[in-house]
């Protein structure tokens, strides 16, 4: 299998954690289980904060100045408020949706360029894309079915048809960015900034819940498997 189909192929796979967890969502019927559902959130959001801290931020920042770095991050912020904003004037049920998409394209299309310039950390960030897919998946679909926009099946079948965009996402990484580290540099820390605004807005306020204290713990298993993958990439 050449490269460029190995690319396809993992790409496509991490996008099909976002149906798998939509799937997930409907087999536990975890709308009535506050308890996992919230797990599944903090697993989300720590997923994020190690791909955050893993991959975007060390890999996005050494061919960038400290000035673009903080401009970038700050950019991403604000572009995702924006969209958060946009998303409550239209009274939208979709922001987890939209979250979901708005990192997945440009964690993608890093992907795409680290496996043509050979970047030992490619299967890591194939293997985070996924984590973070499958407990946004989750709750995208819960927050989706709540608003009863649309039916189960329908709304799967969306979500198979989004992973798509990884593959697509990744070859525009692979054939045209692979040979402009700075561009995809800002690309990942823009991706950055946006995934951190996410987090600290719509996923850590929804973990609490009274007189449980296991959710919290999803995040810590979240992050703690990026840092098992990395440590795992760095000896391999």
């Amino acid at each position: 299998m050449s490269e460029l189909y190995l690319l396809i192929a993992v790409t496509l796979a991490a996008g099909l954690a976002m149906p798998a967890g939509a799937i997930l969502a409907v087999a536990t019927k975890a709308s009535s289980k506050q308890t996992f559902r919230h797990t599944m959130v903090a697993f989300g959001g720590g997923a994020l904060l190690s791909a955050v801290a893993m991959v975007l931020v060390p890999d996005g920042s050494a061919h960038l100045s400290i000035v673009s770095v903080c401009v970038l991050l700050g950019l991403g912020g604000y572009a995702f408020l924006m969209l958060d904003r946009w998303l409550a004037a239209k009274n939208t049920p979709a922001s987890q949706l939209a979250a979901m998409l708005s990192d997945f394209v440009p964690e993608s299309i890093a992907l795409g360029a680290a496996f043509a310039i050979g970047n030992d950390t490619a299967f890591l960030l194939a293997f985070l894309i996924a984590l973070q897919n499958l407990p946004e998946g989750f709750n995208a679909y819960l927050e989706m079915a709540e608003s009863s926009v649309g039916r189960a099946k329908k709304t799967i079948a969306v979500f198979a048809l989004m992973a798509l965009l990884g593959p697509i996402s990744g070859g525009i990484g692979y054939v045209w960015l692979a040979e402009e580290p700075e561009f995809l540099g800002g690309v990942m820390m823009f991706a950055a900034g946006g995934i951190l605004y996410s987090v600290f807005q719509d996923i850590a306020p929804n973990v609490p819940l009274e007189r449980h204290w296991r959710p919290p713990m999803g995040a810590v298993f979240g992050f703690m498997l990026g840092v098992a993958g990395s440590m795992w990439v760095a000896t391999a």
